[in-house]
């Protein structure tokens, strides 16, 4: 009689039972991983922006481009 009464409403695994708790949890963590992810490959337009001046910086820096150029060319990117 037992065994009738658990039967898709305990925790042997029926959809509100474990078994959706499990794909939450699942899902919750393949989420973090992605997030964690893209937040660290640096694609955001703060940090292109920010290597973008890098670059400009360091071509000033070698002489590649003019003081006139740099300045131009920093505020295009601002």
């Amino acid at each position: 009689m037992m065994n009738g009464m658990m039967n898709g409403t305990g925790m042997d695994g029926g959809f509100f039972g474990f078994g959706f708790f499990g794909i939450l949890i699942i899902l919750a963590i393949i989420a973090i991983i992605v997030w964690m992810v893209k937040g660290s490959d640096g694609n955001s337009p703060q940090s292109s922006s920010n290597r973008s001046l890098e670059i400009l910086k360091e071509r000033l820096a070698k002489g590649e481009i003019s003081e006139g150029e740099y300045d131009r060319l920093k505020r295009k990117l601002e």
